[in-house]
Parts: structure tokens; C-alpha cells; sequence
């Protein structure tokens, strides 16, 4: 049976509030995965991937990098809250460095066996975790925004797959080849997976404009899904 909760975090000045999910009738530590919103904020899609996540025997965190409440209603509001963390890559990477530590203090957590997904902008925030050089398993980016930050490159240690459309405006071929060779400088064990015909935010139903390169794929989204899955069965071993 999947329980959840809501588990306020940060400082007095900076408060922020994530989302936990797991199967409380499984005994013992076990496996965790952070889950990283999209521009929107730490919104029911993101609670729902949890929660998914939790009816495969993991612990997940749904965890917020805008503040408690704070959420974006349309494309200028969302646009307002990822600039401060676009700009500023480093205070991108500590909340989520941040958000890990609350992860692995769970009680319920096994801190040897952690990874981390990421939709969209989310992609891009597990990305540069692992651009940290922080020692977790692997990270999963759906549909990520890949540029690297301007920041020293660090050893990279945790397993990268990146699943991508090949038909997405906001990462186009080029992007995706000058990620590849950054993982590889890293050191990395990477993987991207593309899929023809398939747009930006192909994993969210509720992408459905074209113009603006959003589109959700059924097919795209079963891949995906069943492709990180797979990537957890390797890394969790």
C-alpha cells in the first residue's frame, strides 16, 4: 500500500516542501529515487511519477526547487521561476545536492542504492547533480534540457541515461552531440536514447502544442518508462 506525505525542508528565510511516497508494507531499507519537477513546480505530475515510483518498491522523493507553493499557472509564470536557477547553475546544483541529503536521511532509505529522474527542466537538474560528482547510482532525464553549466567539470560517478526526442526544439541534434562528448570528457558511463517523431515534454499528457514544440507520445512515454526501469534494475543490482 503506497503512503505519502508532504515534508517541509530548507531554512526560515528559504522554505520548501517535498513529496514522499512509499510502500509501507515492505520492511527495511530499500532503494530511493529523487524526482525532479518540470518548470511548472513540484505539481500533481510530479507526485504522480512518485507515486509510480513507489508501487515499484522504491522510496521517492518529489522534491522542490522553487519554494513551498510556488507554482507556475503559464509560460510566462513558469519561465519567472526556472531563470534565477538558469542563470545561477551553482545554486541550481546546491538545492538539489540539498534535497539529496533529506532523501537519504529517510529512515526507510538504503544510502548505498539512490538515483535521481527528472523531467524537462527536472532533466536538467538531475544532470547537473550528477555533474557534481556526488557518489548516488544514476540519474534519469526525460526529455532533459542537456547544456552544461559554467562551471569546473567534475568527475562524473553516478550512471547517466538521458531519453530524448529526436524532434524536440529545445535540444536539437547538435546540443545533444556536445552532451555526449561532455559525458565522455567527464568520464561517464552515459547513455542517450532518442526516439523519432517524438517532441519536447513527450511524457506529459498534457503537452499538446505543437508550436511550441510540446507533445505527449504514448509510445515515447512507455519506452521511456520501461527504458528507466531497465537502467534501475542495472544500477540497483
Amino acid at each position: 500500500m503506497v503512503e505519502t506525505k508532504k515534508i517541509e525542508y530548507g531554512t526560515t528565510a528559504e522554505v520548501f516542501e517535498a513529496y514522499c511516497a512509499f510502500d509501507a508494507a515492505l520492511a527495511g531499507k530499500r532503494p530511493a529515487v529523487l524526482v525532479a519537477h518540470d518548470w511548472s513546480g513540484r505539481n500533481e505530475f510530479a507526485e504522480k511519477k512518485a507515486e509510480k515510483l513507489a508501487q515499484l518498491g522504491y522510496v521517492a522523493l518529489a522534491l522542490d526547487m522553487f519554494g513551498k507553493g510556488k507554482l507556475g499557472k503559464n509560460n510566462d509564470e513558469k519561465s519567472q521561476l526556472i531563470q534565477p536557477l538558469i542563470a545561477d547553475r551553482a545554486l541550481l546544483r546546491k538545492r538539489m545536492l540539498v534535497a539529496l541529503e533529506l532523501l537519504k536521511n529517510l529512515d526507510n532509505v538504503d544510502t548505498t542504492r539512490i538515483a535521481a529522474i527528472g523531467f524537462c527542466f527536472g532533466g536538467l537538474c538531475v544532470l547537473d547533480l550528477a555533474r557534481s560528482g556526488v557518489a548516488i547510482q544514476g540519474v534519469v532525464s526525460f526529455h532533459g534540457i542537456l547544456g552544461a553549466p559554467n562551471l569546473a567539470p567534475e568527475r562524473i560517478k553516478a550512471k547517466v541515461l538521458a531519453l530524448h526526442g529526436h524532434d524536440d526544439p529545445m535540444v536539437p541534434p547538435e546540443q545533444v552531440l556536445a552532451f555526449e562528448q561532455e559525458m565522455t570528457a567527464a568520464g561517464a558511463d552515459w547513455q542517450v536514447h532518442v526516439y523519432g517523431n517524438t517532441m519536447h515534454g513527450f511524457t506529459n499528457p498534457l503537452a499538446n502544442d505543437p508550436v511550441f514544440g510540446t507533445v505527449y507520445s504514448t509510445l515515447a512515454e512507455k519506452r521511456s518508462w520501461l527504458a528507466m526501469q531497465n537502467f534501475f534494475s542495472e544500477i540497483f543490482a
